[in-house]
């Protein structure tokens, strides 16, 4: 099973987290949170988030970071080695429920479903009602 580590301004790592949560409550030992702070060093950063990986013991992780170009995105590249670790950025409560959902496939399958149910769950709704369903797209 793959571990899932959330890197985010703080307090949206941990807001998420606790979403995530609220729908599966047997999800706290795989998903982690690290809220940066405003003016923490990177490097602070970057070993609070080494020892969480190393805490949570999973073989692979997949790190889900707020905004690409700040200070979590960047720390997480320098966290990750493409293989055992992967960064998606752009973490959104629909990219992150659809990663707890697929927590057991290959770590490359959980970036691709990760990364299609955050862009899935954006969508503009429009007044009425039938034109309020999301398009069909396969799991």
């Amino acid at each position: 099973m793959n571990g899932i580590l959330v890197i985010a301004h703080a307090p949206l790592a941990s807001a998420l987290r606790q979403c995530v949560l609220h729908v599966f409550p047997d999800a706290a030992g795989i998903i982690g949170a690290l809220d940066v702070p405003p003016n923490q060093p990177p490097e602070e950063t970057l070993a609070q988030a080494q020892q969480l990986i190393a805490r949570q013991g999973h073989t692979d992780t997949l790190v889900l970071t707020d905004v690409f170009g700040a200070t979590p995105c960047n720390v997480a590249a320098r966290l990750i080695d493409g293989v055992h670790t992967r960064l998606v950025t752009g973490v959104n409560l629909p990219m992150l429920l659809r990663a707890v959902t697929y927590r057991h496939e290959p770590i490359d399958t959980l970036v691709s479903r990760a990364t299609r149910g955050g862009t899935e769950g954006v969508m503009p709704l429009s007044p009425s009602a039938p034109h309020n369903t999301p398009p069909a797209s396969p799991p």
